[in-house]
């Protein structure tokens, strides 16, 4: 085998590219260099240059593309290269499906080469329109001389892109983050610098799609608004579907959207969705899914894999705001559901309650310590049902369950090699029957995995 040649900043060279890497990122080798380039597709021949070199890859930027892909499209965007909110618009739908059910299998042969081999990993599910999916923004707002810009940052760099039509976006979403904009102009309302100065950093907007509500919410730095009045009548002025204006406070020099304080303004607290034949009430800083028409069909194939006949206890680990589980309730014999936050437990409880189901009972505190007590107690669950953070599921539920042995196991992942590498461990007992790949984000290089175990007899 031929010895690994090291390669140098600028260097150029031919590359055919094998796969995408989880960002979307072209990758091909280069005597035995992984070499990752962005905006290259699969079956691509490339001039490479490489621009970065890391411990066990480089980095490179096309030069010029030898041999096209049949899947590449002119990008949609006309922001799209430099925005970096997307990573495939370059590649056709079609494409885009193909291999993102590519992502999942790369992730198994990394960690269980036999399960990538035998196991069912099924066509990737996408949309029918995937575009203007997105029921959520969350646009940054810095200024420039006297002009207000709201966008997001360019990849790697604090310059502020504004951003006029985003088409992942749901249009009202964009249409009122703009007319916001433009009214912080008018108004000469101080916006934040990203340091230590002025008041406006955040615009989030938040639209129902199924009940046409949408929330306005602006984070500042602190309370005080200047021309507060006029600010509140010129939003709700700009669509009639605005029903909560709400304002949350966030004094600290963070990445993180959202502070501990937030006020209504005008309206209500909460706007209403509906998922299925669930609703949910969601205050401003209330998770709920991006992609709503999707989360659906998502759910679907959960609540297929669970295979719940009427009969069957449920266990909701990870449970959030108890969507999942409240999604199989109608068909189980009862459900429990835990998370380590307190706030979503409450919200869990509260939705239970709303849509009647008397049998669903939340509890708060990590999922393997609740899965013993109640083993103790005599309780082992028939199926178990995970969606676990991209960091994957703690090594202590694995071992707990394990050691239960619940019959069936649905792991719902947004994470391909978190997943692999938890599969790794489960698959000693548990048999793969299949793996689900569901398309949440088109446009992007992230995929979502439901795949349904069941205990080794």
């Amino acid at each position: 085998m031929s010895e690994k040649v090291q390669i140098e900043i600028g260097q150029k060279f031919p590359l055919t590219i094998k796969r995408l890497g989880i960002n979307g990122e072209g990758v091909g080798f280069f005597k035995r260099n992984v070499v990752f380039v962005k905006g290259a597709l699969p079956g691509e021949v490339v001039t490479a240059k490489v621009s970065k070199i890391h411990k066990n890859f480089a980095e490179a930027e096309i030069v010029r593309i030898r041999e096209t892909s049949k899947n590449r499209i002119t990008p949609p965007c006309k922001i799209y290269e430099q925005c970096g909110g997307c990573q495939l618009q370059h590649l056709s739908y079609e494409g885009q499906l193909k291999e993102k059910r590519d992502i999942v299998i790369q992730a198994l042969e990394k960690y269980v080469p036999q399960i990538a081999e035998n196991a069912e990993i099924r066509i990737t599910i996408g949309m029918d329109n995937p575009w203007h999916y997105r029921n959520k923004s969350s646009f940054q707002v810095r200024k420039n001389g006297s002009y207000v810009s709201a966008g997001l940052f360019v990849e790697g760099t604090n310059k502020l892109l504004n951003i006029n039509d985003c088409i992942v976006q749901h249009p009202v979403t964009t249409k009122i983050t703009v007319g916001i904009r433009k009214l912080l102009q008018k108004l000469n309302i101080p916006i934040y610098d990203g340091k230590s100065k002025g008041i406006v950093r955040t615009i989030v907007v938040r639209t129902g799609i199924q009940t046409g509500e949408t929330q306005v919410c602006l984070v500042t730095t602190k309370k005080e608004i200047p021309k507060k009045a006029e600010l509140i009548q010129g939003i709700k002025n700009l669509d009639s579907s605005i029903v909560s204006i709400t304002q949350n406070i966030n004094p600290s020099k963070t990445s993180l959207i959202f502070g501990d304080d937030t006020i209504v303004l005008d309206g209500k607290e909460t706007i209403h969705e509906k998922l299925g034949e669930l609703a949910f009430d969601l205050s401003s800083r209330a998770f709920f899914q991006l992609n709503p028409k999707q989360t659906v069909v998502l759910y679907d194939e959960i609540k297929k894999a669970a295979g719940l006949t009427g009969k069957e206890t449920v266990v909701d680990a990870y449970c959030g705001v108890g969507t999942i589980g409240l999604w199989l309730a109608k068909d189980a014999k009862e459900v429990r559901g835990m998370d380590i936050v307190p706030e979503s437990i409450e919200d869990a409880k509260k939705n239970a309650q709303n849509h009647g189901f008397t049998h669903a009972k939340y509890y708060n505190g990590p999922a393997e310590e609740w899965l013993k007590k109640w083993a103790k107690e005599g309780f082992v669950p028939d199926v178990v049902t995970v969606d676990p953070p991209r960091t994957g599921l703690a090594p202590n539920f694995i071992k707990t369950v394990l050691k239960i042995k619940p019959k069936r196991f649905v792991y719902t992942s947004c994470n391909p090699s978190t997943f692999a590498r938890d599969l790794k461990e489960l698959s000693r007992l548990y048999t793969v029957e299949y793996i689900q790949p569901v398309d949440m984000f088109p446009q992007t290089a992230r995929v979502e995995i439901v795949s349904k175990l069941t205990l080794k007899k």
